[in-house]
């Protein structure tokens, strides 16, 4: 019996020790089964957020490179437009070359620091140069040829844009790199852009205050048949002002960049540099093309640092699987290792599955907060189509608060349509059904419109299959709002029509009538005629492009608000417009002090009593009330009423949008642009801005503006010489008949009676019934 007992006993104390060293072998096998599937997520967390940051970094790279290549385009052009007219100029004065850089000056050129008028010339034609052009204007000009050159290039006239106007008489050619680009510019009659180059105005500063520098050049050819080259329109420009400007808002402070321009010798020089905190490891590269000109924007950007590219979710999932893990493999450990230890050690299993349980819960609780925050809109379905996740971001975005549980209505429930906005998005072609079916969808554009869309936004989708690991089969879907980014697109595209239209109609007109003075001049006839249609139709392009710089510097020049006398200058304003036969009957109120841009204001009210004095019936003479009214606390309502021929009701809602014409088939001329222009403006102030029919016949336009606190000079109380004032301000415009600048309309004839025809008829206010 001692001898089996020992037997059984070595039996067991075998079986117990075989029993621990399957256990153990087991648990092991869990144990690196559990750390290579933790391992395996968390791999994937983190290669999904870096496919985040690569996205990120894609859109902010492509932001600045299109915030580059848009500044460089819209200066070549404007300086290209400027030497177009002063290409119709057969003698080109001080005075010219004034009116036609002006626009220059308000158009918010980052890193412009002058704009100069230059012309080509060799030694012997120094002197003879210098006076023909001190008779231009340019008042002690004295022309510097530099030693050892066959031809100079001479500025003539400069303009500060910002800066302090540089001296005139510089010669060009001392500096290799803009001369090249003049020499270019001349040859190919196109704009070009010179190698990086220090600015001979700046070569006086200390090297720490230098920065590489470039020029636009724009040659001013006549299109007429006189070959005579007239010079070139140069604009300075240095580069870390102008990269720093550009790139200031669109980085956000996580791009770090690099312009470099392609010089003529091949070599990649660095132009700027816009530097950012952090430790980059993502790079971008755009190729740029400036004028006649290749250059290169790199981007860097540390990726923890771009917005929803880095969280600590890959740790906490790490660390939440490794505890699971661990708990899973003490307990296979104890149930291998025998019937005994496994009922006590079951219950501190159970404590340690209730943990694990806890911080699980953790973790689906961190996970939704990030959900929350984000603001891209996700959508995660089932494999049947039922959504399981729609985060605050994506019901903002949809506009719809519940969600439609069968795909076959999602595009009814929704409003999705092609990016047309008309055709319903086929179901088949979603990127969620694209992702349940295992395809990757990228950047799907789409339109959502509904009861809670009614305009319509553009969204950009991507869709993906959820991850195996996930537990079960569905798909999910990130997208994001790029309306702003089309409708960006859609004004350019709009300006690029509206330029090619309406800039080539009047182009047409003075090529045409060139050739018509050109023949008449042959034929020993008096070619008058044709030169006043050729001004006309110079006249009506630089209103065209003064209308375009004044819609884009409504939303981008910076807002100046002070106290702005509104009596005084609607009595301005009315001085410069009441220039008609019959005379306009005009009535001005007593009108506050308020705060705003004054020169942003002038272009409302001129827009607004301009639009009331051209759009009478013919031959009737326009009337037009200025008055104003207390609206809400500090603020007064502005209304400008007149009788003329009114806006259809149909009209009324859509007046205010970029180049719509309500009169465009009555033969009333216009671009479109100017109620637009208002309107942004006056949204800028703060304020509002609608238009109604006037009782008894007519337009009652009206915005409102904050009132100023401060108190201006006491009004004159007597009514009777206020008129008197304003009627002898507006009486005044027949004295500038002789006088006009050039490019200004001829003022109407007096009348043989001796009454100036073109003064405004004083009247008091008249009911509006």
């Amino acid at each position: 019996m001692s001898l089996v007992r020992r037997r059984g006993s070595a039996t067991a104390a075998a079986d117990e020790r075989r029993g621990r060293s399957a256990g153990s072998w087991l648990a092991a096998v869990v144990l690196v089964a559990g750390i290579a599937a933790t391992l395996l997520t968390v791999h994937a967390v983190r290669s999904a957020q870096r496919e985040n940051a690569d996205s990120v970094m894609d859109q902010r790279a492509e932001m600045a490179a299109a915030a580059v290549r848009t500044e460089t385009e819209r200066y070549s052009s404007l300086l290209a437009a400027t030497a177009a007219g002063l290409a119709t100029d057969h003698t080109i004065t001080w005075e010219d070359f004034d009116a036609a850089t002006a626009p220059l000056a308000s158009a918010s050129l980052i890193g412009a620091t002058s704009v100069a008028f230059v012309v080509p010339g060799t030694t012997a034609q120094a002197p003879a140069m210098q006076r023909l052009w001190r008779s231009r204007g340019a008042d002690g000009l004295v022309l510097r040829p530099a030693a050892g050159r066959d031809e100079h290039y001479f500025t003539i006239f400069t303009r500060g844009l910002g800066t302090t106007p540089g001296p005139d008489g510089l010669d060009l050619a001392v500096a290799a790199e803009p001369a090249g680009a003049l020499a270019d510019a001349r040859r190919m009659s196109v704009p070009t852009v010179s190698d990086t180059y220090v600015l001979l105005r700046d070569r006086g500063l200390p090297a720490a205050r230098q920065q590489h520098s470039f020029v636009f050049t724009a040659p001013i050819w006549p299109r007429a048949a006189d070959p005579q080259f007239r010079g070139w329109l140069v604009l300075g420009m240095r580069g870390q002002d102008f990269l720093s400007g550009v790139l200031a808002t669109v980085s956000q402070g996580q791009l770090d960049a690099t312009l470099r321009a392609h010089n003529t010798d091949g070599s990649r020089h660095v132009v700027a540099r816009f530097p950012a905190p952090g430790e980059p490891d993502l790079e971008r590269e755009s190729l740029l093309d400036v004028a006649d000109r290749e250059w290169t924007l790199t981007v860097r950007a540390d990726s923890g640092r771009l917005p929803g590219a880095h969280s600590g979710l890959p740790g906490a999932v790490l660390g939440g699987c490794l505890a699971i893990t661990v708990i899973l493999a003490g307990l296979v450990h104890v149930l291998a290792t025998g019937r005994e230890r496994a009922v006590a050690r079951v219950r501190e299993a159970t404590a340690g599955l209730r943990a694990a349980e806890a911080e699980s819960r953790r973790q689906a609780g961190l996970l939704g907060a990030v959900m929350t925050s984000i603001g891209d809109g996700v959508g995660v379905v089932d494999e049947n189509g039922r959504f399981l996740l729609h985060n605050p971001a994506a019901k903002q975005l949809l506009g719809v608060p519940d969600d439609a549980d069968r795909p076959d209505a999602w595009q009814e429930h929704y409003g999705l349509f092609r990016p047309d906005g008309r055709t319903p998005f086929p179901l088949d072609e979603l990127p969620l059904m694209r992702a349940l079916r295992g395809e990757h969808a990228s950047g799907v554009e789409m339109v959502v419109r509904n009861p809670a869309r009614p305009d319509g936004i553009v969204i950009s989708v991507d869709g993906r299959p959820l991850d195996a690991g996930a537990g079960q089969r569905g798909a999910v879907a990130v997208f994001h709002d790029i309306t702003d980014i089309r409708r960006y697109e859609s004004d350019l595209a709009v300006f690029a029509g509206v330029v090619a239209h309406d800039l080539k109609a009047p182009l047409t007109v003075v090529r045409g009538h060139c050739e018509a003075a050109q023949e008449a001049l042959e034929d020993g006839d008096d070619p008058s005629a044709s030169l006043d249609r050729i001004e006309r139709a110079v006249q009506r392009m630089a209103g065209m492009i003064d209308t375009l710089l004044a819609y884009t510097t409504a939303r981008d020049a910076p807002l100046t608000a002070e106290t702005v006398d509104l009596g005084e200058l609607v009595a301005e304003v009315v001085q410069d417009r009441a220039r008609h036969d019959p005379a306009p009957e005009v009535f001005v109120g007593d009108l506050p002090a308020v705060r705003a841009d004054p020169a942003m204001l002038r272009h409302v009210l001129d827009n607004l009593i301009g639009n009331a004095l051209k759009y009478v019936r013919p031959g009737a003479a326009a009337r037009v009330d200025v008055t104003a009214s207390p609206v809400g606390t500090g603020w007064t309502r502005i209304e400008v009423a007149d009788r003329g021929i009114g806006i259809p009701d149909a009209e009324k809602h859509a007046v205010f949008e970029r180049f719509h014409r309500a009169h465009a088939s009555a033969g009333y001329d216009g671009t479109g642009l100017g109620l637009a222009i208002c309107k942004r403006i006056v949204e800028r102030h703060g304020g509002e801005i609608g238009v109604a029919d006037n009782p008894g016949g007519g337009t009652r336009f009206h915005f409102t503006l904050e009132v100023s606190d401060m108190k201006l000079k006491a009004r004159k109380k007597d009514d009777d010489k206020a008129r008197e004032k304003l009627e002898r301000a507006l009486a005044g415009r027949a004295a500038m008949e002789k006088a006009r600048l050039p490019g200004m309309s001829a003022l109407p004839a007096a009348d043989p009676s001796g009454r100036d025809p073109s003064a405004a008829r004083l009247r008091s206010p008249v009911p509006h019934d």
